[in-house]
């Protein structure tokens, strides 16, 4: 087998990488995707329970992700340095182990100032407006779910460590398990089943804590006993200090926070100023956007295999395999939007339909509004895979800093400013928004790609 895989990689190298990607990112697509299947099932069961809990569970939901994606990026410094490690000496052990450790340590140290944040939910948005009824409901559902960010960054560590170890297939074994799970903790402590006293709202945040902690101690067992991982002791002397180690991980993982705190808030943006345009403006973008989101998760596992790979060749100093590394994820990341733009062109009504009744009374506004930023979410898609294909790309040879400049610019001063100026001095509400997105996700894309041909003479290589 080995004498086969070997006789691939040298007569065939493109096809061994394209096999080495695929192997590597359908896991982490079907991670992802479990993830949001997460999400979907806490807004399922808490609308059961009600729309005004809803309502306030999701906007201290959404506070609370806006730390989680900031803390997420950081810690995402762990896959590169991991992967790179490997590429140099891959039977490498200690140093992958203090790459681990730090990675555990970050994830503790930015936590702690964002549980202070969350502890004042209530108060913070009523600092912002919010009504104080759903402010109340809030803060109950946040002071729970708040201590569910440290285990599932714990369990994304682990995940990335078993990447960088091209061995992803248990973080989705994991994740589907989660799934379950978590649908079972919050049916029985949202609605009190099973023997358990009926919780409501904070029921979904005890029932996240639950998940993640299952989740993180899966799979930490998992690295304990399976003989592929258990040589590494990941867990042994923890508490040891190497700030060298922890000091680097901030250096590669702060401008990944940032250009993901970019790209999230960008969003939430857009929403907010559709709010200013018309209430079916939100609904509609509302399901653009959850059509958008939904095959972004390829393009999303498809950037973090390209990581993993180019990071792997990086560590080896190999710029031939460099280059096929992240070519071979950026060809399939884009190949797959651009099918996926044609569905949105081709089928929007259909799309539509699986979220709203057109033919119902008053839906008709949404459903075209909905139709007409599909056809602009056709071009989104293209240069969405491409940017995030193109930042994970990157990441592989280390190089977060220039990116985070980029994602600056692309998200807020074009995506949004155009978007704008679009929507309210040209008219065209919320079509100008989405255009705005398009385009400043469409100029990131161009840079992050520009940057990548460009990586020798940039002295990117190694």
């Amino acid at each position: 087998m080995n004498s086969a895989h070997s006789i691939l990689r040298e007569q065939h190298p493109w096809r061994h990488e394209l096999r080495a990607t695929l192997a590597l990112a359908w896991p982490l697509i079907l991670s992802n995707l479990t993830m949001a299947l997460i999400g979907a099932t806490d807004v399922l069961m808490l609308g059961w329970l009600g729309a005004r809990e809803l309502a306030g569970a999701t906007l201290g939901f959404n506070l609370a992700m806006s730390g989680s994606i900031f803390c997420m990026g950081l810690i995402t410094a762990s896959a590169p340095m991991m992967a790179t490690e490997i590429g140099r000496m891959q039977h490498s052990v200690r140093d992958l182990r203090r790459t681990f450790r730090q990675a555990l340590w970050t994830a503790v140290t930015v936590v702690l100032p964002f549980w202070a944040l969350l502890w004042n939910t209530e108060n913070i948005l009523l600092f912002l407006g919010q009504q104080p009824d759903l402010a109340e409901i809030a803060g109950t559902y946040v002071s729970a779910y708040m201590w569910s960010i440290l285990p599932f960054l714990f369990f994304l560590i682990l995940r990335n460590f078993i990447s960088a170890l091209e061995q992803p297939l248990w973080a989705l074994i994991i994740s589907v398990i989660g799934v379950l799970a978590n649908a079972l903790f919050n049916y029985a402590l949202i609605f009190g089943k099973f023997g358990v006293p009926e919780f409501g709202v904070i029921g979904a945040g005890i029932g996240s804590v639950l998940t993640n902690v299952l989740m993180f101690a899966g799979l930490a067992i998992v690295v304990m006993c399976h003989p592929r991982f258990r040589r590494y002791h990941l867990f042994g002397r923890f508490w040891r200090s190497d700030w060298q180690r922890y000091r680097a991980m901030w250096k590669l993982g702060l401008p990944i926070a940032i250009t993901m705190g970019f790209e999230g808030s960008v969003f939430g943006i857009a929403a907010l100023l559709m709010g200013l345009i018309s209430t079916e403006s939100v609904a509609a973008h509302a399901i653009a956007l959850q059509l958008a989101s939904l095959t972004f998760m390829v393009p999303m596992g498809l950037g973090q295999a390209a990581t993993v790979r180019v990071g792997i060749q990086y560590g080896r100093k190999d710029h031939a395999a460099i280059k096929r590394a992240g070519w071979v994820s950026f060809v399939l990341g884009t190949t797959f939007m651009a099918a996926m733009a044609q569905v949105f062109v081709l089928a929007p009504d259909l799309l539509i339909s699986m979220f709203i009744d057109a033919s119902a009374p008053g839906n008709a506004e949404v459903a075209a509004l909905a139709v007409s930023f599909l056809a602009i979410a056709a071009i989104f898609q293209i240069v969405d895979g491409a940017q995030v294909v193109g930042a994970g790309m990157l990441r592989g040879l280390h190089d977060t800093t220039v990116p985070m400049l980029f994602a600056l610019m692309g998200y807020w001063f074009i995506g949004i400013g155009l978007g704008a100026s679009l929507a309210f001095w040209s008219g065209w509400e919320g079509v100008g928004i989405w255009t705005g997105l398009a385009g400043g996700l469409g100029v990131v894309a161009v840079l992050m790609l520009a940057r990548w041909m460009m990586r020798g003479r940039l002295g990117l290589l190694p």
